[in-house]
């Protein structure tokens, strides 16, 4: 049953306002919108407490999923119930998906520009920079010791080295879950108050049975070697229910889906992951993209909804599922340590991806070396916008197929 402090105290006009409002403003990636989320919902409108947003980041990083996504669908839930959980994801989601539907109905317009080339390979020196400073970042964070660094590595070199794609990513997660519970030594649980949500226990259930469902047909469906409507679904509902870690860490498993049944060229995948950079909101909007430019008989904008809602779908049937049971399960010592195994890794599969195929397709010469590594000290200093960034790649890159 729901709390007695369940009812809506918002509207869900207010929430969308407030949401579209970040979702074209939000630069970054999903560590800043965490820190827009928290600007705009607590400090700025006091819609919750810091305890309660603490709260609702934990949970939304232990799950599968695009976190920053998935916090905001929640703070839209508590602020204005159902209504607002939808209209915070629309808002938050819509700018970023409509410019990446856009960038992929140009992409036909310039395939015969001789500048096209060389600015889809300054998209992925971008990517090569935008990828190592999250796996840094990353690293730092989740693998700061010699326990979790060696449950890193070992996840990179199984996902490397093993073939399987997205099941052999979930057995790198699975074992990194039972390394880090047999350490029992890195995570703190915490003990907080429930939160208020508009529905219970009995609604949980449903909604996690619904998530459960549509991943195993997303996992028995066969592969096709055109994609219709139905193997769009299952292949973007597979890689947001498998992705730990949101973000940059989607990219193998996208790259999965898409590329390796051969449905999009490797260029217009690392294209596409380039522009997504540029954008503000979710990086998973990039789906939009992909979906757009999936071959087949159906209309592209139809694939590009069923992406985005695929993709976007397990995550937040995951979150509303499980904020019951939160309180529960903060205080858990045994959620701590197993999540601990399984963020570190998360770092080794960010590791996998940047090697292939984002470094193996970005860096060809010691001049394409030097640009990345100038983007990447860009963005470490922290002080140049995202979109400078993307346009000394992109120019850096056209300049010097301009010299002969």
């Amino acid at each position: 049953m729901p709390t007695q402090d369940a009812e809506p105290r918002g509207s869900a006009r207010e929430v969308f306002a407030t949401f579209l409002r970040l979702g074209l403003t939000s630069f970054g990636g999903p560590i800043a919108h965490l820190g827009y989320l928290r600007r705009e919902c607590v400090s700025r409108r006091g819609w919750l407490d810091d305890a309660r947003f603490a709260q609702l980041v934990a949970l939304c990083q232990f799950l599968p999923g695009p976190a920053s996504s998935q916090l905001g669908f929640a703070l839209g839930l508590l602020r204005a119930g159902w209504r607002g959980a939808l209209a915070a994801f629309v808002g938050f989601t819509l700018p970023s998906a409509l410019a990446m539907f856009a960038f992929a109905a140009l992409l036909p317009l310039l395939a015969g520009s001789p500048w096209l080339p060389p600015a889809v390979h300054g998209l992925k020196l971008l990517a090569v920079a935008v990828v190592a400073h999250g796996l840094a970042g990353m690293a730092r964070r989740l693998a700061p010791d010699p326990a979790r660094a060696a449950i890193a590595i070992a996840a990179a070199l199984l996902v490397l080295l093993a073939p399987g794609g997205a099941w052999t990513q979930l057995a790198a997660i699975a074992l990194g879950a039972g390394a880090g519970l047999l350490l029992r030594r890195h995570g703190e649980a915490a003990s907080t108050d429930r939160l208020p949500l508009p529905h219970g226990g009995r609604a949980a259930l449903w909604l996690l049975a619904a998530w459960l469902a549509l991943l195993g047909f997303a996992l028995v469906q066969p592969a096709a070697p055109s994609p219709g409507a139905g193997s769009t679904f299952a292949a973007f509902y597979r890689a947001g229910s498998l992705v730990f870690g949101g973000g940059h860490v989607v990219l193998p498993l996208l790259h999965e889906a898409v590329v390796a049944p051969g449905w999009i060229e490797d260029d217009t995948f690392l294209a596409g992951y380039g522009a997504a950079q540029a954008v503000p909101g979710p990086m998973f909007t990039l789906s939009a993209l992909l979906g757009a430019s999936l071959p087949g008989a159906l209309p592209s904008g139809l694939l590009a909804a069923i992406a985005l809602l695929a993709i976007f779908l397990p995550g937040l049937l995951l979150v509303a599922a499980l904020l019951p049971l939160q309180a529960r399960l903060s205080r858990s010592p045994r959620a701590a340590w197993t999540m601990a195994g399984v963020n570190a890794a998360v770092v080794g599969l960010l590791a996998a991806a940047f090697y292939d195929p984002v470094w193996r397709e970005g860096i060809r010469t010691p001049l394409d070396l030097l640009v990345a590594a100038v983007a990447l000290a860009l963005l470490a200093s922290g002080r140049v916008p995202v979109l400078l960034v993307v346009l000394w790649c992109v120019a850096a890159s056209l300049l010097r197929a301009a010299l002969p």
